[in-house]
């Protein structure tokens, strides 16, 4: 391996290997104790106090679906399968949540309707300069996977209704757009638990999340993978 002459990437390097040992080991050891505690009112407590550190909710439904039923139902069980639940909330591989939304003449879109269909679920708004510095790479995969069953549905989190038309005609944004208008509040944007904007939801033709916050190159890498790119 070549090493870097920079010595504060090597020191960031190590930090990192470092990091990543040490947080294999404490997942280890979670999984041991809930394998050797499993009927101990402790399990449930330890799952609480650890979950912050488990980004992966179907690991932290296994090892909640491990502790005795009877912990599952009590306090902290109760704790935990309220995080594993909103942990689901837009994450690969489950439902995407359905919605209805209107579009820029006021009528409403649904996203079952785009069902059978590739859709980047985007969300953005006019006053976001990182959407719009990002608008242009949605464009090119829009207009190079168009044609292949794929489509892009902009949820915008914008206050006015002429800010919001301008920044679509401005970037060119050809695809259907809606918003409800009530910035940080839009209803499907709290539905999927959007705190931070641009983001993303590439929901396939059943309905599923197949991936999320893909940007740039990620997003045309990740659609020649699924649709290809001759």
């Amino acid at each position: 391996t070549k090493v870097s002459s920079n010595p504060a990437m090597n020191r960031n390097d190590t930090v990192m290997v470092n990091y990543t040992a040490q947080f294999k080991k404490i997942q280890t050891a979670i999984d041991k104790f809930i394998s050797e505690k499993k009927s101990s009112p402790l399990s449930a407590f330890v799952l609480v106090v650890t979950s912050e550190l488990e980004q992966d909710f179907a690991i932290l439904e296994k090892r909640f679906s491990a502790i005795s039923p009877e912990f599952q139902k009590g306090f902290y069980g109760k704790i935990v399968k309220q995080q594993i639940e909103e942990s689901k909330v837009g994450a690969i591989g489950t439902e995407a949540i359905a919605f209805t939304q209107n579009d820029t003449t006021g009528v409403p879109v649904s996203l079952e309707s785009f069902r059978g269909k590739y859709v980047l679920l985007d969300f953005w708004a006019s006053w976001c300069r990182p959407c719009r510095v990002e608008n242009p790479n949605v464009v090119a995969a829009f207009n190079k996977f168009k044609s292949k069953n794929f489509t892009v549905l902009g949820v915008s989190l914008d206050r006015a209704k002429e800010p919001w038309i301008e920044a679509i005609k401005a970037d060119q944004l050809a695809w259907t757009q809606v918003s409800d208008l009530k910035f940080w509040q839009n209803e499907v944007a709290l539905k999927y638990k959007v705190q931070g904007i641009p983001q993303n939801f590439l929901i396939g033709p059943d309905g599923k999340i197949v991936g999320k916050n893909l940007r740039g190159p990620q997003l045309e890498s990740k659609l020649c993978e699924l649709l290809g790119c001759n």
